[in-house]
């Protein structure tokens, strides 16, 4: 068909006006939240909290708070506080609306850049509590300054009211209160343990700050406040490793409006560990202060052991001079780029620069004047060093087939080459794996059994673990190698897929590996290549029913509460499915059994619940999955135990949602 040119004119002015939709920024948070806020899960969810913490915390870094109080109240909504100055109430002429209802109402908005004055209110993803007031189902704010209490309602991001002058007080601060909308959100229940290791950080990275925490639902808290900021974190993280010398090495400087604090230590743990933040945001996917700082690290220890003559024949790689470092590198950076919305890394280049220089010039001193720890970090290197070269394993991108990793034996492969679509099933036992292999959909799903000792390798030290035969078929496997020059092009799969019992054994099996791909395959999980896979723990069905009619439940508490809706009274008592709650369903007429393994499942019921893409759950591991698996394993698995008698003293009411 051809148009005339008005036609044509006519045919794109209705197309325009037809097709073009205008949203004000309520409308387009609630619609597109997950650009906001990262998704509607879990981590978005906690986000939200955060988002109102960095506006207490703006106050607390200018000077003008002391003390933040975060508290979850028992109908599931959040109440953030601090003793600031106070958000101004007083009418903006551009607005016509208060200071305050802006800061609520209106992306972006900003306080005038002089002193005294309100601050920027832009919080970790750069909007602000706006964000927060739109994703929730209602939120309160309560100012107190000038001699009296102001407040304000919202519901579902819309003021309710103007702003409200209430009664006197001598208080000054901002009190907001918010609760999840379930409209938006896949559940709106917050977890403890996040709350509980998120403001316990904070409080390590602004040790002049004091934090509460409260969690009104089963009356657990704590008050967070480490007057030696970054030494305390680091000391906290190596509670469960023994240090190879004493002093935590603190590095602090800057230039240009960047300031930079670094604290480290060694140890004899098997890989690294580090906590990176800018601006007290913890960017998990590091960034170029890290990249600044291990260039550094590398060419200072490189240098010290040339001089010295520590080194035999060549000079240890970055990876090795890595291994058993634990460092937080916290950088504050003025309008900081990061590399996507919610801020997972930092992209500025100077920073780079302006972190080698600090970190180079304070550790060259640091190694001189303590010669004997700079010789013992050095030895530490070489050790790490010969363990690698003893195994033949080289750092780097091994590829489908290198030559130094034989071809893994238990790999039942598929049959497609489509990289994308193929999956790998990493499964536990050889029972459950011949099922998988039976039920598995050939054509794009592999199979890779795994034997019960290979997670106890991961007591070893690090590169010991690649000595294991099943830790190398699990790298072979996927082809793309190991390490921080892992060529991700040379995968083979686009999918790792991790299948354990649905039990608490399944559970410490699945925080093993967890670990083991967080520190030897780190890049794969930042890619979003590894999932879990969800099997099911019970199989339900009424009596006299066709199998095949049968129901599949995941969890204890799915069950629980499908049988205290069946009248199952004995259900309502104990952390999880009784054998006495079983025999009072098996009398009302319902058949139920629970999995004491994958090994017990026959291949049609796994192929079915498990690795069918139209019946199966997989749950996707984000880098704060893994960092807390990583954090749960040094803990439970490290050689001190007293970090572990404090863990289970800690997180003793938690028990309720094990299955044991």
């Amino acid at each position: 068909m051809i148009f005339s040119s008005e036609e044509l004119r006519k045919t794109i002015i209705d197309h325009t006006r037809d097709c073009i939709e205008s949203l004000s920024e309520l409308e387009h948070v609630r619609l597109r939240p997950s650009m906001y806020i990262g998704d509607v899960a879990t981590s978005g969810l906690h986000r939200l909290v955060d988002e109102a913490l960095y506006n207490s915390l703006d106050e607390a870094l200018a000077g003008f708070a002391t003390e933040i109080s975060v508290t979850v109240h028992r109908d599931g909504s959040v109440t953030v506080e601090d003793n600031g100055r106070g958000i101004p109430v007083d009418i903006r002429p551009d607005l016509g609306v208060s200071t305050l209802e802006g800061v609520m109402t209106k992306l972006k908005f900003v306080g005038k850049p002089i002193k005294d004055a309100f601050w920027n209110r832009r919080g970790i993803c750069g909007l602000g509590i706006a964000v927060v007031n739109f994703l929730s189902e209602w939120a309160r704010v309560e100012v107190y300054r000038d001699g009296f209490q102001y407040f304000q309602e919202y519901e579902r991001g819309e003021p309710k009211a103007p702003v409200v002058k209430g009664l006197k007080s001598d208080k000054y601060g901002t009190k907001t209160t918010f609760k999840p909308d379930p409209e938006i959100f896949l559940n709106t229940k917050f977890q403890y343990g996040i709350l509980y290791g998120r403001l316990r950080d904070l409080a390590f990275l602004n040790p002049n700050i004091k934090i509460n925490f409260l969690d009104e639902r089963d009356g657990r808290g704590e008050t967070f406040q480490f007057k030696n900021g970054l030494a305390d974190f680091v000391a906290y993280l190596n509670k469960s490793h023994r240090p190879i010398h004493n002093d935590v090495i603190r590095v602090h400087g800057g230039r240009d409006g960047v300031t930079v604090d670094i604290a480290l230590q060694y140890t004899d743990n098997d890989s690294e560990t580090i906590r990176a933040y800018v601006n007290n945001v913890h960017v998990r996917e590091d960034g170029t202060h890290v990249d600044g700082f291990r260039t550094a690290l590398a060419k200072v220890l490189g240098a010290y052991g040339v001089k010295e003559n520590l080194f035999d024949k060549t000079i240890p790689t970055l990876k090795d001079f890595r291994e058993g470092l634990t460092v937080v590198i916290s950088a504050r950076v003025p309008d900081p780029i990061f590399e996507g919305q919610t801020k997972t890394k930092l992209g500025d280049v100077e920073v780079a620069e302006i972190v080698r220089e600090v970190f180079a010039n304070a550790m060259t001193k640091y190694l001189e004047e303590h010669p004997n720890n700079a010789k013992a970090i050095v030895k530490r290197a070489v050790l790490a060093q010969e363990t690698r070269i003893k195994s033949g394993i080289r750092i780097g991108p091994c590829g489908p087939r290198h030559a130094k990793l034989e071809r893994e034996p238990n790999l039942r492969e598929c049959d497609s080459r489509d990289v994308d679509r193929c999956e790998l099933f990493l499964v536990e036992g050889s029972a459950a794996g011949g099922s998988a292999e039976t039920g598995r959909i050939r054509e794009f799903q592999a199979i890779l059994p795994l034997r019960r000792k290979v997670f106890y390798a991961h007591k070893a030290r690090g590169l010991d673990v690649l000595l294991h035969e099943e830790a190398r078929d699990i790298i072979n496997a996927f082809g793309a190698g190991y390490g921080d020059e892992m060529d991700l092009s040379k995968r083979r799969y686009g999918k790792i897929v991790i299948v354990t019992d649905a039990n608490a054994d399944g559970s410490r099996v699945r925080t093993i590996l967890l670990t083991f791909f967080y520190r030897q395959m780190r890049a794969l999980i930042e890619a979003g290549f590894l999932y879990v896979a969800r099997p099911p723990l019970f199989h339900v069905r009424k009596k006299g029913e066709d199998a095949s009619k049968a129901r599949y439940v995941r969890t204890e508490e799915e069950m629980k509460r499908e049988l205290i809706d069946l009248g199952v009274r004995s259900a309502e008592f104990g952390s999880r499915v009784s054998p006495t709650a079983l025999r009072e369903a098996d009398e009302k007429g319902f058949q139920i059994a629970r999995f004491k393994g994958l090994g017990e499942m026959d291949p049609e019921e796994l192929r079915e619940t498990t690795l069918n893409p139209e019946n199966r759950t997989l749950v996707q591991v984000t880098m704060e999955d893994a960092e807390a698996a990583d954090e749960l394993f040094r803990v439970l698995m490290g050689e001190e135990a007293e970090p572990r008698r404090e863990f289970i003293e800690k997180h003793a009411l938690d028990a309720k949602n094990l299955d044991v």
